[in-house]
């Protein structure tokens, strides 16, 4: 018997205590409990419910028991009252994700066992905090997150009108590419009038669109119906409603950016003029906003291919204008989780699949390498090679990773993006090419002959 307690004792491991004034907390909805180290209190757990009375209970009992830092996950939302209250009290909140070091075999799963499993890990130092920007920024982000959500309410509206149309027989929305463009509301709002004609409706086209006239009128003739009209005459007050909703958030979002600090200083440059500006705005895209983004990064990030105002403004509200918080540019790419994720054993490896991730900055970057397909930039050549050798999953992963590094760069160097810099490379890429062609046809028995260009005009 004594023999198999030391067996049992040695498979228990015996770590250092790295943050000996750690709690641990489980947060649920209606409950959250606490573990504190077990000579600090007699009653060592305690179960603390979510009201903000509470909630000050328990930051009370955390600081009679000396606790500097405590570990919560990242649940839903209902980590963030707390979060903010411990803030306030001077005790460092942790907010980590520790599902993979929580799925221990044989471990029971209950809120007590939860809390105290994570008060250890925390006290022995493997678990590692989320990153999470300053408090300014994240006021921003939960406005444009709340942006985000009503244009998505927005579209949906607009789906209501197309299926009332549709029933009605009428094509509009076939033969113009936006019915909530100047020509279909202009329409929309003539036929809830009471406006019947096909050709004085078509007359309210606006010429730039590619659709004729006749095809206007055409796309016009149907059975209007007084049920589809009351649904159409409603979706179009909701959409209408939600883009007011939507406007007011910008109107919002956009104070809060001018009170960043700015880093444009007096001496500083003027904003350079866009490349190959757009005639008209993005969709949805907020008045001056490239101006105020060159404000609060220093530097104009939509001179990168592939980056716009929208992207741009995404990695300010769910990143920041600092970027300390990440040492290089591959701390960076690995928390955006757009870089390889090597699995060895053996000395081979198994894989190298980058990890799941629900972050919105990296989706952001992934949507705007996907737009580098028909850039004629070096990044657009890249994206294209990557995407014939290795798909076109692995190459957005590719050109993703890519423009984060650009990024990273041109924010913690305060440096505008020089396309000149990929000369070098677009050079040797050619090079490269040049040689595979030429022994290619030295397989096929032919010889390549460059040609003259004064003799091919």
């Amino acid at each position: 018997m004594e023999g198999d307690a030391v067996k049992k004792a040695k498979k228990i491991a015996k770590l250092p205590i790295i943050n000996p004034n750690a709690a641990g907390i489980d947060i649920g909805a209606t409950q959250i409990f606490v573990a504190v180290p077990p000579d600090r209190d007699a009653e060592s757990v305690r179960c603390f419910a979510t009201f903000t009375a509470d909630l000050e209970k328990l930051a009370d009992w955390l600081a009679a028991c000396k606790i500097q830092t405590a570990a919560m996950e990242s649940t839903g939302v209902y980590w963030i009252p707390l979060f903010q209250i411990l803030e306030k009290r001077k005790i460092e909140p942790v907010l980590v994700n520790a599902q993979p070091l929580k799925n221990v075999p044989g471990r029971k799963k209950t809120d007590v066992e939860d809390c105290q499993w994570i008060q250890h890990l925390h006290a022995v130092g493997l678990l590692r905090g989320s990153f999470r920007p300053a408090d300014e920024i994240c006021t921003i982000r939960s406005l444009w997150r709340h942006r985000e959500n009503l244009i998505q309410l927005a579209s949906i509206h607009v789906q209501h009108m197309q299926k009332a149309l549709d029933q009605m027989n009428i094509q509009l929305h076939h033969v113009i590419s936006d019915l909530t463009g100047t020509t279909g509301l202009a329409i929309v709002d003539a036929i809830l009038s009471g406006e019947r004609d096909p050709a004085k409706l078509a007359q309210l086209r606006n010429p730039h669109i590619r659709a004729s006239q006749q095809t206007v009128r055409e796309s016009l003739v149907g059975d209007y119906r007084e049920e589809h009209l009351f649904v159409l005459r409603q979706s179009l007050e909701s959409y209408r409603h939600f883009q007011r909703l939507i406007h007011e958030v910008d109107l919002e979002v956009k104070q809060m950016v001018k009170e960043l600090p700015s880093k444009v200083g007096v001496q500083d440059p003027p904003l350079p003029k866009a490349k190959n500006p757009r005639k008209t705005p993005w969709r949805n895209e907020p008045p001056e906003l490239r101006e105020d983004l060159y404000q609060a990064f220093g530097v104009d990030l939509t001179q990168v291919p592939g980056l716009n105002t929208l992207t741009t403004q995404i990695l300010l509200t769910e990143i920041g204008p600092d970027f300390s918080r990440f040492p290089t540019s591959g701390d960076f790419c690995s928390w955006l989780r757009i870089c390889p994720d090597p699995k060895i054993t053996g000395g081979k490896v198994i894989s190298s699949k980058t990890r799941p991730s629900k972050n919105r900055a990296a989706l952001a970057l992934r949507m705007a390498a996907q737009g580098l397909h028909r850039s004629q930039s070096f990044l657009g050549n890249y994206f294209r090679r990557m995407k014939a050798r290795l798909g076109t999953p692995k190459a957005i992963t590719a050109a993703a990773h890519k423009l984060a590094r650009i990024v990273y760069h041109m924010v913690t160097s305060r440096q505008e993006f020089d396309a000149t810099i990929f000369e070098a490379l677009e050079r040797r890429s050619r090079d490269h090419k040049h040689l595979r062609l030429c022994a290619q046809a030295r397989e096929l028995g032919f010889d390549l002959v460059k040609i003259n260009p004064e003799a091919a005009n």
